[in-house]
């Protein structure tokens, strides 16, 4: 029982560091939005 409880710790530590990393990540990176050109062929048009 023991090793199961160490196990769960272990699992609960590991949720808490990927919850903080996924928290640090919204808070501190922020996307530069830009335009995005896509040319479309003038034969897909004239189908």
């Amino acid at each position: 029982m023991p090793t199961l409880i160490r196990l769960i710790v272990l699992l609960l530590i590991l949720a808490g560091l990927v919850f903080g990393g996924m928290i640090a990540l919204v808070h501190y990176v922020n996307p530069e939005p830009h335009e995005i050109t896509v040319r479309i062929p003038s034969d897909r048009f004239n189908q």
